[in-house]
């Protein structure tokens, strides 16, 4: 219903007056007191910023930083403090986290630079209150910018019926990669999917210890990329574009190459708000190196305050910083492999790299991370497996598939764009280009009617969207 009032409605006043109403209303369905502390958030950031724009110096815009992490800071880090402390601090054990309190902090934050380093801002207050609880990216982004969002939200046109068709695609692909998550945690059978492989299980074999890494971040981009997919694609339906979260991700050659396709709102975030500052500062390459571990620490931060995220953050800022070294030293020896050979083994060791850095983002504790990386560097333990042989077996399917569906999607995109310019319709590759979303849709169904068949009648599970914890 939101979607079509939106889209048939010219005036943009009234447009936001509408999605406004209906994304506080949808927020105030998970707990009334989640909204009490968003709007606080609101309140207190529009009049920051125009206190900022007024006097646009260090003060109000260091009030404003102050303000936003200690609001974050005590729902987020406090409470799990909490648990450990005595006295009126440890009732904080028991507080809640907010929907979404970390991506709507990190938009009000960009939000105060961006009005700092002198962008010409000048939203209303049921503009930037729109800006922050907008429904569909406000529990787990993308994270937003107001330089993008507020002349969308000022946009008189109406939302043209292929964009709606656009994100109604999108939404439907989101579904079905988020089942695939559930179904990589969950397993083929019960009690035999990611979840249980480090939640029930104790000892680990190397290749256990590879397959759940790999496993994990394969079911993370399934779980996470998918509910992007859903945000992005029922924005776009309402006339409005998000900034894209993923792109191919498990294409890349390098660390850095990672961290430009993976949860690209937050890492361009951290780039401009956090490494651009800081490198500046001095001019050394040391200090520069340091920035951009440091950056790779708040990354790791951010999700949670705890030692494997601060781990997991600075193993990601070590190979970051040890790729431009090996940038440096090419340069130097003015060396270049060749080029076929050498993408290949880029290729596999920034993908083995980076799955093995999911043991810290996904470890119960610090001695589950300890035992699994014991067992990597074990030679003994790579005789043997201790996992299912379905779980191997379901995740080499869906990289596979998932590699297929890149590799098909690309080859009739590549044919169609012939096809137009040539018009030669008479081969069959050209003709079921032209067909394809008559016959797409029915390969689509199927795949989810077989995915939504083993999910769905096992118990437990992994119900609820992975990233919502953070």
């Amino acid at each position: 219903m939101c979607v079509v009032t939106s889209a048939t409605i010219r005036s943009w006043r009234v447009r936001q007056s509408v999605l406004l109403l209906a994304s506080f209303a949808l927020y105030c369905t998970w707990q009334p007191w989640f909204a009490a502390i968003l709007l606080t958030s609101i309140i207190a950031n529009f009049l920051l910023g125009k206190w900022l724009q007024k006097n646009l110096t260090w003060l109000p815009l260091s009030v404003g930083v102050v303000f936003n992490l200690a609001l974050l800071a005590a729902f987020k880090y406090l409470p799990p403090i909490a648990v450990h402390l005595t006295g009126f601090l440890h009732d904080f054990a028991s507080v809640a986290l907010p929907l979404g309190i970390s991506f709507w902090t990190f938009q009000a934050l960009s939000y105060l630079f961006d009005l700092y380093r002198g962008e010409e801002l000048d939203p209303s207050f049921p503009e930037f209150a729109l800006y922050m609880v907008f429904f569909p990216v406000t529990i787990s982004g993308p994270v937003c910018r107001m330089p993008d969002m507020l002349p969308q939200f000022r946009r008189d046109e109406l939302t043209s019926w292929a964009n709606i068709g656009s994100g109604l695609r999108r939404i439907a692909i989101g579904v079905f990669m988020m089942q695939v998550g559930k179904l990589l945690g969950q397993g083929v059978l019960a009690g035999d999917g990611i979840v249980s492989g480090f939640d029930r299980t104790t000892l680990w074999s190397g290749p256990d210890v590879l397959c759940l890494a790999f496993g994990y971040g394969l079911q993370l981009f399934f779980d996470f990329a998918g509910y992007t997919h859903i945000a992005a694609g029922a924005a776009k339906a309402l006339g409005i574009t998000v900034p894209e979260n993923f792109q191919r991700p498990f294409a890349s050659t390098s660390p850095s190459a990672f961290w430009t396709r993976w949860h690209m709102s937050l890492s361009f975030w951290i780039r401009d708000y956090v490494f651009f500052p800081l490198a500046p500062l001095r001019r050394e390459m040391w200090w520069r190196n340091i920035a951009l571990a440091l950056s790779m620490v708040v990354f790791g931060l951010w999700h949670k305050a705890t030692w494997l995220f601060l781990i997991w953050g600075c193993y990601h800022g070590l190979l970051l910083v040890l790729h431009r070294q090996v940038q440096a030293a090419q340069r130097r020896l003015d060396w270049s492999p060749p080029e076929p050979l050498w993408t290949l083994i880029s290729w596999i060791s920034t993908a083995t790299l980076i799955s093995l850095g999911w043991i810290f983002f996904r470890a119960n504790s610090l001695s589950q991370a300890r035992v699994m990386v014991s067992s990597l560097v074990t030679p003994e333990s790579y005789g043997t497996h201790l996992l299912s042989t379905s779980l191997y077996l379901l995740i080499a399917v869906v990289a596979t598939g998932y590699a297929l569906v890149v590799l098909v999607s690309d080859a009739l995109e590549r044919i169609s764009s012939v096809e137009d310019s040539t018009r030669e319709s008479s081969r069959i590759l050209p003709a079921l280009a032209r067909w394809r979303w008559f016959w797409i849709p029915a390969i689509y169904a199927i795949a989810l009617l077989f995915v939504l068949m083993i999910t769905l009648t096992q118990e437990g599970g992994v119900g609820q969207m992975m990233y919502r914890s953070f």
